[in-house]
Parts: structure tokens; C-alpha cells; sequence
């Protein structure tokens, strides 16, 4: 019976027994990609805007439907704040900085723009 192989090789050449060894190139199962830490892009409320600026907001940002928006806008109304996107820091610092710059309300308390912050998913 054969003896199962240990990643060498004896043999012999001209000038004696010789050894050659194959490295172990097998990817252990347990061993994943690392994963950048994530971050909530966070809302704040401000009774400046109004539900349509927030709503607009999220949609030209963020791509969201109409009624993720209002549920959006209605959580930031009742808490205060809401999650609005999680992902890479890099790219939550872009969202929130397009947050800051999106421009105010149209409406005549508005004075500039809804206020974001980000901070590391737990």
C-alpha cells in the first residue's frame, strides 16, 4: 500500500539522494477576505426642511423609492434621526458630505441643509 504524499520528493541524481519539496499552496477553508469596517450615514431632524425636501433628497442621493423616503423622513420626524445608508467609510463620508451640500429648503425658515453624520456600524 502507498503512503500517502507529504509534499516532498526523494529521488536520486548523478551527485547523490536528492530532496525536493512542493510548497503547500492550498487555501485554508477557515480563511476569508478582510472585510472594510462599515458606517451608518446618519440623518438628523431639523424643522427647516420639509417631508418633500427629504424625501427629494433621498431619492437624487440615494436612489430610494418614494416610499422608502417617507419612511425615512417620518423616522427621522419621530426619532430625531435615522440610518440612511451603510457602507465603507470613504464612501460614507461622501454621502454625508452630498447630504451637506445638497442645498436648503425652499421653504422660507430653511437656511441650508439638512445636518449628517456617520459613525461605525457595531
Amino acid at each position: 500500500m502507498a503512503e500517502p504524499f507529504d509534499g516532498s520528493f526523494s529521488g536520486f541524481d548523478d551527485d547523490g539522494p536528492t530532496t525536493i519539496f512542493v510548497p503547500d499552496r492550498a487555501v485554508k477553508s477557515e480563511q476569508r477576505p478582510n472585510r472594510q469596517p462599515r458606517y451608518h450615514v446618519i440623518l438628523w431632524d431639523s424643522d427647516e426642511h420639509t417631508f418633500d425636501y427629504v424625501e427629494g433628497m433621498l431619492r437624487e442621493l440615494f436612489g430610494y423609492i418614494q416610499e422608502e423616503c417617507y419612511k425615512i423622513a417620518l423616522s427621522v420626524d419621530e426619532d430625531g434621526r435615522a440610518t440612511v445608508f451603510t457602507t465603507t467609510k470613504e464612501h460614507a463620508e461622501l454621502k454625508r458630505d452630498q447630504i451637506h451640500a445638497y442645498g436648503k429648503d425652499h421653504s422660507e425658515s430653511s437656511e441650508g441643509s439638512m445636518w449628517s453624520t456617520i459613525e461605525p456600524e457595531e
